[in-house]
């Protein structure tokens, strides 16, 4: 089953690629693996080439690319794009893939789709953990040197221009993927559907939070286990798969969206919606999760679909109406006036004691998790009547209102963070703009253009660095250059700003956990004295 991967960089090191091709590195720090000589170790039975690079390095050819259009000198710009296609294991033994076949598919795949494209092409015999799959990695400098025609994956007149830059958008990744469909049929290979997207989709950066957590856990547990004792947990779990299991959890029980919203509110997550696709802000987070980055099963349509197939099971058979019982017959009613935030302190949120002991879970934790509860149980009720709140409504309200303030501060945080950042780059441009002010001065002395010319060979570096410097401010209308005094008072202005900004989204941040943590715990105990309450008015009867 040949796979397609693409990983965007900003780093400008063009060389790192070609290092991490041609060495062996770490598969878990991405760092190069050294001898007892401190020395590189290189790779096994690779091949290597370049591609429009004119007989230069690849690292010298991009940066001179680069230079020469004025493109890709911003530490944002994406600097390159690597993509990797991994054939299935069995394709060796079984169909006769070979390393220096699979280095041709890969030069012919570079060469029909990145065409204009510095480029470096490499094949891999082995992939992590000794996985058997060759692989082939294509790496190409974001820029584009040559005029192309026009590709099926291209959607505007700049995608075929020189000097302009390659985009991996969704349309360019299926006419890619197709494409890597068609290679294997052609050549007889294993293949499976790229275009039709997994349940979960884990990316680069949580396969790897998942292997480094596993093994931490592992070395955890391993000395409990080596004395007889079963581990709490044995499998990590990173944020996006707790994330996972909790949408799934109200997938399947609510009928509408709303109800859908509301289930995982109670579990502070917050769902959004824009333009026709769903997000998810969990508590921890400041940017939702995409659904695109959990899996097909959490879009908007596979969402829709969950919701109408819930309403219909419920629409054959008689609804049960849900109310939000009291919490007893005899509850404290204090004033509104002393609605004051309490101390937030380490209240935990109460434990399914049922659900973890059908997980495998022991007495031992039975009887601590039931001494948690009530200890979280007293906290969350002491909590609720310092803050005031007269029902569970109240809470909710207090809940919205404190998302809402948590995204204004993070808004004029995200602004002032965006405003610094572009102060320190002039800050930045000036400074070497500066340094080169007697390299600059020596030029103006040169008497011929012979002399000049070869001055500035003789000084290419900080010319480059010149020029960088005086197209920074051309693109940013900056005619007068500000007083190097004046621009550090005003990033300190506004780095004192950002502190107490901080500060403020750190305190809304803790509120908005602290109110979560008191609802769903509330939404625990009231569900946990409805069946009581029921029974005691029966008995009433």
């Amino acid at each position: 089953m040949a796979t397609l991967k693409h990983i965007n960089s900003k780093n400008a090191d063009y060389g790192a690629a070609e290092r991490y091709l041609m060495f062996e590195h770490d598969e878990f720090t991405m760092k190069p693996v050294l001898d007892e000589n401190g020395r590189l170790i290189p790779r096994e039975d690779y091949r290597l080439s370049a591609l429009n690079c004119g007989g230069e390095d690849f690292a010298v050819a991009c940066m001179r690319s680069n230079l020469r259009y004025g493109k890709n000198q911003r530490r944002e710009d994406v600097k390159s794009h690597h993509y990797i296609i991994s054939f299935d294991p069995r394709d060796g033994p079984d169909n006769g893939l070979t390393v220096d076949r699979a280095q041709e598919l890969g030069e012919q795949f570079c060469k029909e789709h990145f065409p204009g494209h510095q480029a470096l092409v490499c094949t891999h015999p082995d992939g992590h953990n000794h996985s058997g799959n060759i692989h082939v990695h294509i790496v190409i400098n974001s820029l584009r040197i040559e005029e192309v025609p026009f590709l099926p994956y291209m959607d505007r007149p700049a995608d075929t221009k020189d000097g302009c830059k390659h985009r991996c958008t969704d349309a360019a990744m299926r006419y890619f993927k197709a494409e890597v469909m068609e290679m294997c049929h052609r050549e007889g290979l294993y293949q499976i559907d790229l275009l039709n997207g997994s349940k979960n989709r884990v990316t680069d950066r949580e396969y790897w939070a998942r292997k480094k957590g596993q093994l931490a856990l592992d070395k955890k547990n391993a000395p409990m286990i080596a004395d007889g004792i079963t581990p709490r947990q044995t499998k990590f779990e990173t944020d996006k798969d707790k994330l996972r299991q909790t949408i799934r959890e109200a997938l399947a029980t609510a009928a509408s969206y709303d109800e859908f919203s509301a289930l995982l509110l109670q579990e502070g997550v917050t769902v959004k919606e824009s333009r026709g696709r769903l997000s998810y802000l969990t508590p921890d987070r400041t940017k939702p999760i995409t659904a695109r980055k959990l899996g097909d099963d959490f879009d908007r349509a596979a969402v829709i679909a969950f919701l109408e197939q819930n309403a219909a099971r419920a629409a054959e058979q008689p609804a049960v109406i849900a109310e939000y019982p009291h919490a007893g017959k005899e509850r404290p009613q204090p004033t509104k006036a002393a609605k004051t935030a309490p101390e937030q302190d380490s209240l935990q949120r109460l434990i399914d004691i049922q659900k973890k002991l059908s997980e495998g879970k022991g007495r031992g934790y039975e009887k601590w998790a039931t001494m948690h509860n009530l200890k979280q149980m007293a906290a969350t009720l002491n909590a609720y009547q310092e803050y005031g709140f007269t029902s569970p409504e109240e809470l909710e309200t207090a809940l919205a209102a404190a998302h809402a303030e948590l995204r204004e501060v993070s808004g004029k945080l995200k602004k002032l963070e965006t405003r610094l950042a572009g102060k320190k780059e002039l800050q930045r441009q000036v400074l070497a703009f500066a340094k080169t002010k007697p390299v600059r001065d020596g030029l103006k002395a040169q008497k011929s253009e012979k002399a000049r010319t070869a001055y500035r060979q003789a000084h290419e570096s900080e010319f480059i660095i010149a020029d960088a410097a005086a197209r920074y401010f051309r693109e940013h209308g900056i005619s007068k250059l500000p007083a190097r005094k004046a621009l550090q008072a005003e990033i300190e202005g506004l780095i004192v700003q950002k502190d107490g900004l901080y500060h403020d989204y750190r305190e809304q941040k803790e509120r908005v956990r602290h109110l979560q943590t008191v609802k769903s715990n509330i939404d625990q105990i009231l569900r946990r004295e409805e069946p009581r309450r029921r029974k005691e008015q029966s008995h009433e009867r």
